[in-house]
């Protein structure tokens, strides 16, 4: 009777030992690994410029609103906080916005992105089992326009801007998922340092709405 007693508590105990495991292998559970260290995402989207420069009557100065297109490097430094580095680029065109025209386009714009931040997960739920992951993002970096005027003018220039995200990632496998992310970049562009003339330009929001792929190694 004794051995038949202990026979079943052993049993049993391994039956809870054994059932987390066996939930996390169930379809439609996928855990969330922090076993890795880094993880890359290549991502494209969809980037809104503002306007860097606003005129008399109405009129301004941007970037037409085009496609977007990089890739984030992260670097897990708790598993609900990670260093991440960006490179993105957009180009399109050079646009002049006048009241009851609309925008007329006088060349080109090639856009590049560069940021620094540092990213908070926001677990859902048990964050061992949970597919769904919201994080923000915060940091700074620069934004280098290379404009080219009716290619007749081409210039440069370099800006400081701050920015801020939020989006989530959805865990496919333990290193594998899918990243959607909104991103606003902020900052004014330095007409002193593309056209030599000290023009004040206004603060300009330009989001980068963005789906990627992230691997995780």
């Amino acid at each position: 009777m004794f051995r038949r007693l202990t026979l079943a508590i052993a049993l049993a105990g391994l039956a809870a030992w054994a059932a987390p495991a066996s939930a996390q292998e169930r379809p439609g559970i996928r855990p969330l690994s922090t076993a890795t260290l880094f993880d890359v995402t290549p991502y494209v989207g969809y980037m809104v410029f503002g306007d860097f420069l606003t005129g008399p009557l109405g009129t301004t100065l941007s970037t037409k609103n085009g496609a977007v297109y990089g890739a984030q490097l992260g670097m897990h430094i708790t598993p609900s906080v990670s260093l991440v580095g960006n490179v993105g680029y957009s180009n399109s065109d050079l646009r002049v916005g006048v009241p009851i025209i609309g925008g007329v386009s006088v060349g080109n714009a090639g856009v590049w992105l560069y940021d620094g931040d540092l990213q908070l997960d926001i677990p859902v739920g048990d964050a061992r089992v949970s597919p769904i992951t919201p994080f923000v993002q915060v940091g700074a970096g620069a934004i280098h326009y290379k404009l080219d005027a009716a290619n007749v003018v081409t210039t440069h220039s370099t800006n400081f801007a701050f920015n801020a995200g939020a989006g989530f990632d959805y865990r496919v496998t333990p290193t594998m998922g899918v990243r959607l992310m909104a991103k606003d970049y902020i900052g004014k562009f330095d007409f002193k340092d593309a056209t030599g003339f000290d023009i004040q330009g206004r603060t300009a929001h330009n989001w980068a709405i963005t789906a990627g792929f992230t691997i995780g190694f």
